[in-house]
């Protein structure tokens, strides 16, 4: 809740299922900011029981809100919406969109309010917008295409879903004219009259048809996600390899045809970008409701994927499952559907909220490949020794359930090549995972909480390990130290903590296995040695010239000697402690550093790392500058600490960055803004508890930022704690 006690907040209605869980999501979405813990009670009012919990709307009484709820799909659920929000005349605005005029017509009903029917694009944005999908926003259309493409956007009737994606279908091969007549020929006549829902299916079965068999299974496979979903890149195409999809081509491993194939969804706009990582790849992507509507229908009639409790309607499956989505809130509807399947050839389960549907002597699955549990509640011991049974598994997620132990068994699953267990309570794996001989992903620990997956011996046997996540080193890693040198197809290894390494063996052990991965795969490292002081060590490392993506977290008074020797190096995140005049002018000399981070958490502000932090500012001068040459491919740029000292970009200063992003409590400024040549935006997460001279700070920022010539946006945003 702001100063002025005005909430803001916005749902999409689309993903909640029934009455009983609209209200539960609304109040989520409004005491999420705050986070505080929100369950799905009944209170009782004068001896009666509400449908609703009664004290929410008490609490919110007095409040001035802003409510948003997209995609509202049934009267009865607006209806139960406004019963449920109190009327307190405090100027509380809400916004309803949905399909259908019924809804808006009935949400005029009960307040005052108007109608904004969306019109369809005219001409000149039409034409803007299909530019900018094609011609990155360049009206260079060759004249010989116009014709042509004056035709296309008459048939897309100024939807714009129809022109992103048959712009996406053109952009394949954007400088054939063959090829856009191929497609101009293909959309039906029909459309230029009136672009109704077929209209809009026939051009995504245009752009469907368009996909190698490959990529169609890709794309089908998005139906297991729920309407509104946000899609990790990683875990998607994890998934695919997993199910067979992918196999190696033009001498590409099969992790990089995957990746070549979520890009080309992408280009395609089938699918578009929701976030991206900080070496400028896509993190998570979101499907457009109109195109997973197609792609439910189309997985459905095809008997690719069965979804239960999903969004729209879909027939049950005439015969044998193959792959299952769980997606219902509503236990008793999944159960019932379940047990009049067929569920012998499952070969992919993935459920999104509970296993309470799954009787635990039901959860047999033979041929299972993919087990997805994400999230999963409802999780038991039963269910987790039935998993070890499951031996043609190839891809277990298992992360964010209950889980504080794995079964000795687990090392029977002798095709599994990724476990993740991220964000549970496992602390340390079964020595049975050492049969584990085809594992490529192990993804344990906590990055909030930094806990790591104790690393073992066992571990240390995973001779396929690509990629080793959230680790956790401790005296009794020291044995299994020294045979991390078998892992040497590693390729990224991620160490969340590091204790006991005053022990002389433990560091000279941690460092050697280190150096001699770096020469052979590895690729990206990242250590937090939790202000141990392990850090201090780096600088008698050999130069890792091949890594691409380095992070070091913790106490590190100042950059690593061999740092500007890597001229391969993309992403860069470092503790606070090392920032410093001198270090950014070393760092300004990588050539193609693309993302440089420098952060500490607020638990670490303790005396002797504010010293550090107070000494590096002085030897600057009282601020630290930001050099007029040099970063020549940088484009995001991150500081995040809870004491930020002041920044002065100097003229000319990282001409290309895009992006700064300042995560602080207490900032002492930010000058010179306005020197940032390529700048688009502008991110300052502010904490809640800073004082009204940080407050002044950002501000002025602001008043900078507006004379830029780019016309960055700003984006303000509070965080808690």
């Amino acid at each position: 809740m702001t100063a002025n006690s005005t909430q803001t907040n916005y749902m999409e209605l689309g993903q909640i299922q029934g009455e009983k869980m609209c209200w539960t999501g609304i109040v989520q979405s409004v005491h999420a900011k705050t986070k505080q813990n929100v369950k799905a009670s009944h209170d009782k009012v004068d001896g009666k029981t509400c449908s609703f919990p009664y004290s929410y709307k008490v609490s919110m009484f007095n409040k001035r809100y802003f409510l948003l709820v997209d995609d509202v799909w049934s009267i009865s659920s607006w209806e139960y919406i406004w019963g449920s929000l109190p009327k307190n005349n405090n100027g509380s605005r809400i916004v309803v969109t949905t399909r259908f005029k019924s809804v808006a017509d009935a949400s005029t009903h009960q307040q005052t309010g108007d109608i904004h029917m969306l019109d369809r694009l005219p001409d000149e944005k039409s034409k803007r917008l299909f530019n900018e999908r094609i011609f990155s926003g360049d009206d260079s259309c060759p004249d010989e295409f116009r014709e042509t493409k004056d035709k296309i956007l008459k048939k897309c009737g100024g939807l714009p879903l129809a022109i992103v994606a048959v712009a996406g279908l053109l952009a394949r091969d954007p400088r054939s004219k063959s090829h856009w007549t191929k497609v101009q020929d293909s959309l039906s006549s029909e459309l230029e009259m009136n672009l109704t829902p077929e209209g809009v299916t026939q051009i995504l079965n245009l752009c469907y048809n368009d996909l190698s068999a490959d990529q169609k299974n890709c794309l089908l496979y998005l139906s297991i996600f729920p309407k509104g979903c946000s899609i990790n890149r990683k875990r998607l195409v994890r998934r695919w390899i997993a199910e067979g999809f992918i196999v190696e081509k033009h001498g590409k491993t099969v992790e990089e045809v995957a990746d070549d194939y979520f890009n080309e969804l992408i280009s395609r706009n089938i699918i578009r970008q929701v976030d991206h990582s900080s070496n400028g790849k896509v993190k998570t992507s979101q499907v457009h409701d109109m195109i997973l509507e197609y792609i439910v229908s189309k997985s459905s009639e095809e008997n690719f994927i069965t979804v239960v409790g999903g969004h729209w309607l879909t027939a049950m499956p005439g015969n044998k499952v193959r792959r299952l989505s769980l997606h219902s809130s509503n236990p008793e509807h999944a159960k019932d559907a379940i047990e009049r399947m067929n569920l012998s050839h499952v070969r992919s389960l993935t459920a999104f909220e509970s296993l309470e549907q799954f009787q635990s002597f039901t959860f047999k699955f033979g041929i299972l490949q993919v087990l997805d549990l994400e999230g999963c509640k409802g999780l038991t011991t039963s269910h987790l020794d039935k998993i070890c049974k499951m031996f043609h598994l190839k891809f277990l997620s298992l992360r964010k359930a209950h889980v504080k132990k794995l079964p000795s068994d687990i090392g029977k699953l002798q095709y599994l090549e990724t476990l993740d267990i991220r964000e549970t309570n496992v602390q340390e794996l079964p020595p049975s995972v050492a049969d584990l001989k085809q594992m490529a992903h192990l993804l344990g620990g906590n990055k909030t909480t930094r806990l790591g997956l104790r690393f073992t011996e066992a571990i240390s046997r995973m001779i396929a390990l690509q990629t080793l996540s959230g680790i956790g080193i401790c005296k009794s890693s020291a044995g299994a130290l020294a045979d991390m040198h078998n892992l040497t197809k590693l390729k990224k290894l991620s160490i969340y903590n590091v204790k006991d390494f005053d022990s002389k063996n433990l560091s000279h052990e941690l460092l050697s296995a280190i150096e001699y991965l770096t020469g052979c795969s590895l690729k990206s490292l990242a250590i937090d040695d939790g202000f141990t002081g392990f850090l201090n060590l780096m600088d008698s490392l050999s130069t890792p010239k091949y890594i691409h993506t380095l992070e070091l977290s913790g106490e590190l008074p100042r950059v690593p000697k061999w740092i500007s020797e890597l001229q391969n190096l993309e992403k860069l995140t470092l503790s606070l402690t090392s920032l410093s005049t001198d270090a950014l002018f070393i760092l300004a000399q990588l050539p193609v550093l693309f993302s440089l981070a420098f952060s500490v958490s607020a638990a670490s502000q303790d005396h002797g790392v504010m010293e550090i932090l107070t000494k590096n500012t002085m030897n600057s001068g009282g601020k630290i500058l930001i050099p007029s040459d040099g970063f020549h491919s940088l484009q995001l740029l991150r500081f995040s600490a809870p004491l930020l000292p002041l920044l002065s970009f100097l003229d000319g200063a990282m001409p290309m960055l895009q992006r700064l992003e300042l995560r602080f409590m207490i900032l002492e400024g930010a000058h010179g803004v306005e020197n940032l040549a390529s700048l688009q935006q502008v991110l300052l997460r502010v904490s809640q508890q800073a004082p009204e001279t940080t407050k002044v700070q950002v501000s002025d920022i602001r008043s900078s930022v507006s004379l830029h010539p780019n016309r960055p946006t700003v984006v303000v945003d509070e965080y808690y704690g």
